[in-house]
């Protein structure tokens, strides 16, 4: 597999998450916490899905298999990890706002 088009795939991922993550904000906002919950789920799957392909990249590396560390890579992880913290805060966003719609 292409280096490349793997790190791509593992960003490509990563944003969708972020932007479904941020859309169940707002529908938790507007009060459609079913919709909101459907979204972090949707989020997590392609969550999983970069994460699957990381593992893979380390995977490699652990075998020997020299990979070079370049700023798309630097790029990728950081929208894994960016993408991972804002679905804990995501959820967490979507309790309190469920707690607040019931009070």
């Amino acid at each position: 597999m292409d280096l490349e088009k793997t790190i791509v795939t593992i960003i490509t991922h990563s944003g969708d998450a972020r932007s479904l993550l941020m859309s169940a904000i707002k529908s938790a906002k507007e009060g459609k916490h079913d919709e909101a919950k459907g979204k972090i789920k949707e989020a997590s799957e392609k969550i999983h899905q970069a994460h699957k392909v990381q593992t893979s990249l380390i995977h490699k590396e652990a075998q020997g298999e020299e990979l070079p560390v370049t700023l798309l890579l630097v790029h990728a992880q950081d929208h894994l990890m960016t993408a991972v913290t804002i679905k804990d805060l995501a959820t967490e966003l979507v309790d309190i706002y469920r707690n607040v719609v019931k009070s």
